[in-house]
């Protein structure tokens, strides 16, 4: 059963409160998961972590832990997450109180595990919230996987980050300083638009690190629908794109938290 080996406690901050699993040893990596919450493919990926010999800690910010993602789950978890006071949907520049949470909860992890600083994983609704997770020097590995906010609607959307100006500069002051950000997506994918890719390659150069994956592509079999890099549209197979790319993400989080140690 997921999340059988997890233990779990509450967090709070700023009058919000959320259960956060944890499991492992080592240096610590926040997975931030994507709706409809922590689905059986985001513990597998978790567990991944774990078995590099790192900790992870993750957040129930939405959802219902351990379910599958259904597709009636993910649409009244959706239609939930944006009419939260928590989740900005639609918001350009402006932070919403789920990264201000998430940024307090890093500080705890940060404390607790020590380090040079914990990575970040976000995936979908969450996926871009490592960059404002950034504004914090305590998160040293941000994974951007899907980041689908603000929802892409209109060109100035497409192209956005969610950050204010300021704010993207202070990413990409951090990232200059030797914070690499790592971005993924499937190429077809309209939640997250190669204008946003653009944006962050201006803005950060060479330390923004983007892995995008052909989509449709008949010959490893994806199809137009894939979104979920890390998750419910990877495939465990040798040589597959994914699966590259889920090698990738492992290897960045490993490589930046243990040599910071």
């Amino acid at each position: 059963m997921p999340l059988t080996d997890y233990g779990i406690e509450p967090f709070t901050h700023d009058a919000i409160t959320h259960d956060v699993y944890h499991r492992g040893e080592g240096r610590c990596v926040l997975v931030a998961a994507e709706v409809p919450g922590i689905t059986p493919k985001v513990v597998a990926f978790a567990d991944r972590l774990v078995d590099r010999g790192l900790s992870v800690a993750l957040p129930s910010m939405f959802g219902t832990p351990g379910a599958p993602a259904m597709t009636r789950r993910q649409v009244t978890t959706l239609a939930g997450a944006c009419i939260s006071r928590e989740f900005h949907c639609m918001a350009m520049g402006d932070s919403s109180p789920a990264t201000d949470w998430l940024r307090a909860l890093a500080r705890d992890l940060h404390a607790t595990h020590g380090g040079a600083g914990i990575g970040f994983v976000g995936m979908c609704l969450t996926g871009g919230f490592g960059l404002a997770m950034m504004l914090d020097d305590v998160v040293i590995a941000p994974v951007l996987s899907q980041p689908a906010l603000p929802f892409p609607i209109g060109s100035a959307r497409k192209a956005s980050t969610g950050l204010s100006e300021s704010e993207l500069a202070r990413v990409a002051e951090r990232a200059a300083d030797g914070c690499p950000v790592l971005g993924l997506r499937f190429t077809g994918d309209p939640a997250v638009p190669g204008e946003r890719f653009a944006t962050l390659r201006s803005a950060l150069g060479e330390n923004f690190v983007a892995v995008e994956i052909t989509s449709p592509d008949p010959t490893h079999d994806i199809g137009r629908a894939a979104h979920s890099v890390l998750t419910e549209h990877l495939q465990d197979e040798p040589g597959h794109p994914t699966r590259d790319a889920l090698n990738q993400v492992l290897d960045f989080l490993t490589t930046r938290l243990t040599a910071s140690s």
